[in-house]
């Protein structure tokens, strides 16, 4: 659900408090774990290290970001790719025909350099 229009949108006191009266382009990373602040338009041009739980990720304000959360662009979890045996053996069909197609490209290129 969406905040209350009668409240206003939430935005970490601290967070303002950091960026207010700084440049973006002489300001460095501004680190944060406020992941639920949206993003307000004296932000944009700074550039936040979002804490994912982990480590913080660098997140460029742009202009298109506002109203959104911070948390919206530091994804918490790692997406490790689907499949098992079949992904692993089509990936190795993949990588096996990548590599005959470069030796057959090779192969001409060769015989050029002989005549």
């Amino acid at each position: 659900m969406t905040r209350s229009l009668k409240k206003g949108p939430y935005v970490d006191e601290k967070l303002l408090k950091k960026i207010s009266g700084k440049k973006p382009s002489t300001t460095g990373l501004i680190k944060t774990w406020a992941r639920a602040s949206q993003i307000a338009p004296e932000m944009v041009g700074f550039t936040f290290g979002v804490y994912n739980g982990k480590e913080h990720l660098e997140v460029l304000v742009e202009e298109d970001m506002v109203g959104h959360r911070l948390g919206e662009f530091s994804p918490t979890k790692k997406f490790v790719r689907h499949g098992g045996k079949m992904q692993k053996d089509l990936e190795q069909k993949k990588k096996e025909a990548e590599i005959t197609a470069a030796k057959a490209a090779k192969a001409p290129a060769a015989d050029a350099k002989k005549k």
